[in-house]
């Protein structure tokens, strides 16, 4: 089925990508999903980012991410109708239409997988509808771990502070994105932080970078009354000026994306999860000044 001119671009450029990264590329497993969403490309306002990271789950994976048009239009749903996604009676299926039908949200973005494809939602607020952790913690189809925190949270000033909400289908698990106050990126509260969720202690690497963030973000999975993993990021427009060495296979990364622009820019994150400490790089084909950044 033919695409649109920015359909058959991006296309090239993930394959591309997977091709210098060394990550098994398929036509058949990314067309159909650029296709589905192809007229969120020609949109002035669409954002276009590629992202890889350290974790052995991650691993050989190259990750696109871009925002969705109309707003209007379910994600989800999309990727239903299309056959991308297949339906589930798990509660992750039910939690966006609960976030729908709760809060303004002002945009969406999707997340797929050049290998594993269609992965995660993304619902977006503004900074005047910054949404309440309650609000959340109180639909049916949330995860109990998301109450079970709501205190820890509040504790650390971000109990109305979230900003972005990311649903992971596959991995069934959600991340609830936190503009936080600038306390808790000191190196002495994110150790205090990481202690009371019962992480290990942060690395010289993760401390150095929390310094800088602009935010974070927590995942919560149905299994668990615990945060499963914490993650602290920075913006940079050359990553030479991050205060921390970047791994190696992120400069290959970084350096394998094709970019028009003038600028490029990256978001750089630290997770610490049960399985340790992992870098991620998200790395942007086409920005917008104004839009959230997430990793």
């Amino acid at each position: 089925m033919p695409g649109t001119p920015e359909v058959e671009e991006l296309c090239s450029a993930i394959e591309q990508s997977a091709r210098k990264l060394g990550v098994a590329y398929s036509r058949d497993k990314v067309w159909p999903i650029l296709t589905a969403y192809g007229d969120a490309f020609g949109h002035d306002a669409t954002v276009v980012a590629f992202r890889v990271a350290t974790s052995m789950r991650q691993a050989g994976e190259l990750d696109c991410r871009f925002m969705t048009h109309p707003k209007e239009r379910e994600p989800y749903a999309v990727a239903l109708s299309n056959g991308i996604t297949p339906e589930t009676d798990h509660p992750v299926g039910d939690l966006l239409a609960d976030i729908q039908e709760r809060c303004p949200v002002d945009s969406y973005g999707i997340d797929f997988g050049v290998v594993g494809g269609f992965k995660k939602v993304y619902g977006f607020f503004t900074p005047e509808t910054l949404q309440k952790v309650s609000t959340f913690a109180d639909m049916p189809s949330m995860p109990r771990s998301l109450a079970a925190n709501a205190d820890f949270l509040a504790r650390h000033g971000v109990a109305d502070r979230v900003n972005v909400i990311g649903i992971d289908y596959g991995h069934r698990t959600v991340n609830v994105y936190l503009g936080a106050p600038a306390e808790c990126y000191e190196p002495e509260t994110i150790r205090s932080m990481l202690r009371e969720l019962g992480m290990a202690e942060p690395s010289e690497q993760l401390l150095k970078l929390g310094e800088k963030s602009f935010g974070l973000y927590v995942t919560l999975n149905w299994e668990s009354s615990k945060i499963e993993r914490i993650c602290y990021a920075v913006t940079t427009t050359d990553l030479a000026t991050l205060p921390i060495p970047v791994e190696p296979e992120i400069v290959r990364f970084a350096q394998s994306i094709p970019y028009g622009g003038a600028e490029r820019k990256f978001v750089y994150g630290i997770a610490l999860a049960a399985e340790g400490e992992y870098h991620k790089i998200e790395a942007h084909l086409k920005w917008q000044a104004g839009v959230m950044d997430y990793i």
